[in-house]
């Protein structure tokens, strides 16, 4: 394992469809991959069917991402899929009211949705060659629009991959300045039981990431 995957358990690179795995990836960078398309997974919308039975069969370790992985698995056989919607729209939509968290980055960098962050990150996906897609009406600061382009720029899926320079200034630039807090939020959250490790796993993957990132420059 290389020094961005060593406290990575693999959560299994079957979660999203459209993010099969990449035939000439390293093991460690297919790695990174599938936990940022986990994730992605799982903050767009509430799992569907294929997604929960992944989550369900979920192994951890005894490491701090390994048991975050568990608890997700745990809560995912605990919890019926009705209660799983619930709780993602009490946390990120609400009952009329609007969601508990709100994870653009342009609002934890501005305190505004739509805001400079979304233009500036717009305007770098275009350099890229990332266009819009119609998947989503979600604005593409949405954490996880954004955790689906870093697997897209590490795997290749969507154009050409970067390499770890290229995305070290994605991820300093677009993630890195909001991403662990909204993590931390979400981990904290009144409303979060299933989406509760969903926060640790991600605020784990943020330090990782981060570390490495700081290792490789």
């Amino acid at each position: 394992m290389s020094r961005f995957a060593g406290d990575m358990p693999n959560p299994d690179s079957t979660v999203v469809g459209q993010n099969a795995e990449a035939p000439d990836l390293l093991e460690e960078e297919q790695l990174r991959a599938n936990v940022y398309a986990l994730l992605s997974a799982l903050l767009i919308s509430p799992p569907d069917e294929t997604l929960l039975a992944v989550v369900k069969g979920l192994e951890g370790d005894d490491s701090d991402f390994g048991m975050a992985l568990g608890g997700l698995a745990l809560q995912a056989n605990e919890l019926g899929a009705e209660e799983i919607v619930d709780e993602f729209t009490r946390l990120f939509y609400g009952h009329g009211a609007g969601g508990e968290l709100h994870p653009y980055a342009s609002f934890y960098l501005t305190g505004f949705i739509y805001g400079k962050p979304l233009a500036d990150l717009r305007q770098d996906m275009g350099v890229l060659g990332r266009a819009r897609t119609d998947v989503t009406s979600e604005p593409e600061d949405h954490i996880a629009i954004l955790l689906n382009a870093v697997h897209d720029l590490i795997t290749g899926t969507q154009g050409d991959p970067l390499d770890l320079d290229g995305q070290k200034d994605f991820f300093d630039k677009h993630v890195a300045p909001w991403a662990g807090k909204f993590f931390e939020d979400l981990e904290n959250a009144e409303n979060a039981g299933f989406y509760r490790p969903v926060g640790t796993i991600g605020r784990l993957l943020m330090e990782i990431e981060g570390r490495a990132f700081t290792i490789a420059a």
